[in-house]
């Protein structure tokens, strides 16, 4: 069953491990897919944070968009994915890692995980999305 527009986008404003995809800019080879953690407030931007010279981030640049699923299942297999242009490329903050972190990890391993990201991960840019097209299917009645 469909689920509504709020139920998409609370959803999605859930702390899943999104699947994103984006045009892998070649004729011999799919979409790249990846695993990416990601921050969405509903009726809002979705916006990821990566590596500012990585290959999805480089990608994506040179689509102009991509899509992102998010999924359970249990205690109902449920998904959402939401496909939209580019809205905003801007360099990652240490505000934005603190802001990711704190979607993903318990409140006591985010400082660690800040100070380790900060150190070790180089350059990092925040991708928004404006979600323009959504699937979206609860099958727990079923």
């Amino acid at each position: 069953m469909a689920l509504s527009t709020d139920e998409r986008e609370r959803f999605l404003a859930e702390p899943h491990i999104g699947s994103l995809a984006v045009d892998s800019g070649e004729p011999d080879r799919a979409p790249l897919v990846v695993p990416i953690r990601y921050q969405y407030v509903p009726g809002g931007d979705l916006w990821i944070l990566t590596g500012a010279d990585s290959r999805k981030a480089r990608l994506i640049t040179a689509a102009g968009r991509f899509s992102l699923l998010a999924e359970r299942v249990s205690p109902t297999v449920r998904y959402v994915s939401a496909e939209g242009p580019v809205t905003e490329r801007i360099p990652g903050t240490r505000d934005h890692l603190v802001e990711m972190a704190g979607r993903y990890l318990p409140a006591d391993k985010v400082d660690a995980y800040v100070t380790m990201a900060s150190s070790g991960y180089g350059e990092q840019v925040v991708i928004r999305m404006r979600p323009q097209r959504w699937l979206s299917t609860d099958l727990g009645g079923l």
